[in-house]
């Protein structure tokens, strides 16, 4: 099997991205550490697949320069880039076995047969492909093709795998299954890799580090417990989290959060008139009337299994908490709902930014 740079470091300097007069990528810095296993994660239109590309030689940046390791790659072809792309499509050929598919880049640079068949079945060990060799596309499951492209990735030892959406197109089973794979084989292999997804699950489960992306700019780059347990804004605050982040409207005043003429106590100080607390459905708890720090009617109960989502109307906001399995409350009852301060994050609602 070749051997490439196989840990390459890869680095946006300033790199902008101009569709006509659309920016899609604004002043994108960001460096990936050697055998990092980073995700660009934002919704569609959020500018992640741009900078992929950018990265693949597939589009020219408007301004900037990329670089894998020392090397400055931005006006070099594709082909001398020293990467493999995933892409959610698997891109299979039709007509050939998995075995011709997956020794497919080798056979290209015309290394001998005996060298490719036994790299083709080390990568086929890898993602659990040996038994299926001699089958062909049409053959497999959605999850056996996309094995297959992940092993014709694996095959090349690039110094950068560049994956886009590769299981958007899998069932929920087979994508948890996948990212098991997945996170599995970059740990054992430590090839730098840069994943593409708008489903926050993969990002969190997946990545050594985030970096969160909307219209073109960068929001957060910290691991994953450091966007969930300390969002920069607002935006990463109820992008990232299953449920979303409860926000509730109101105004800061010094160290009270003002909503519906309740007073709440939180841990930061500061004058904001138009603000947003936000609050983690975990993090709350539903209590009787008088032992809330607000009180709200049930608007539904939904028994998920381990747990039971309990909205509860505020005002104009609605409050989703996590409650226990047994919770038997009704719609309509009238309940309590505690918000500890020290898991209240406040933003400033006109900026988006938090109050520290």
């Amino acid at each position: 099997m070749t051997d490439g740079g196989s840990r390459a470091s890869v680095k946006f300097d300033a790199v902008q991205k101009s569709f006509g007069s659309v920016k899609v990528l604004e002043e994108f810095n960001l460096e990936v550490e050697p055998g990092e296993f980073l995700v660009l994660l934002g919704a569609s239109g959020s500018g992640k697949t741009t900078a992929l590309r950018i990265l693949s030689g597939l589009e020219t940046p408007s301004a900037g320069r990329v670089y894998i390791g020392e090397r400055d790659v931005t006006e070099v072809l594709p082909k001398y880039r020293d990467i493999s792309m995933v892409f959610q499509s698997y891109a299979l050929y039709p007509h050939k076995t998995v075995a011709e598919n997956i020794g497919f880049p080798l056979k290209v640079r015309k290394l001998d047969k005996q060298a490719i068949d036994s790299a083709i079945l080390d990568a086929a060990k890898q993602v659990q492909l040996e038994g299926l060799l001699e089958r062909f596309p049409r053959e497999l499951s959605g999850g056996q093709r996309q094995r297959v492209a992940l092993a014709r990735a694996i095959i090349r030892r690039p110094s950068v795998f560049l994956m886009d959406e590769p299981l958007s197109n899998l069932d929920a089973k087979l994508r948890g299954h996948m990212r098991a794979e997945l996170k599995h084989m970059q740990g054992t292999l430590g090839i730098t890799t840069i994943y593409v997804t708008h489903d926050q699950i993969e990002a969190m489960t997946l990545a050594h580090r985030v970096a969160v992306l909307e219209k073109g700019i960068l929001q957060q780059l910290a691991t994953p417990a450091e966007i969930y347990n300390n969002p920069a804004n607002l935006f990463v605050a109820q992008f990232i989290g299953s449920p979303a982040m409860n926000v509730i409207h109101g105004a800061q005043e010094g160290a009270h959060f003002l909503t519906n003429g309740s007073k709440v106590k939180t841990k930061v100080e500061g004058q904001v008139a138009k603000a947003v607390a936000g609050v983690r459905p975990e993090d709350c708890s539903v209590a009787a009337p008088d032992k809330g720090t607000i009180n709200g009617q049930i608007y539904t109960t939904e028994l998920i299994g381990d747990h039971t989502l309990v909205t509860v109307n505020w005002g104009e906001d609605q409050i989703v908490v996590k409650a226990h399995k047994e919770f038997d409350g009704k719609q309509g009852d009238e309940v309590g709902v505690v918000l500890p301060p020290e898991n209240l994050f406040i933003f400033d609602q006109t900026t988006g930014e938090r109050v520290r």
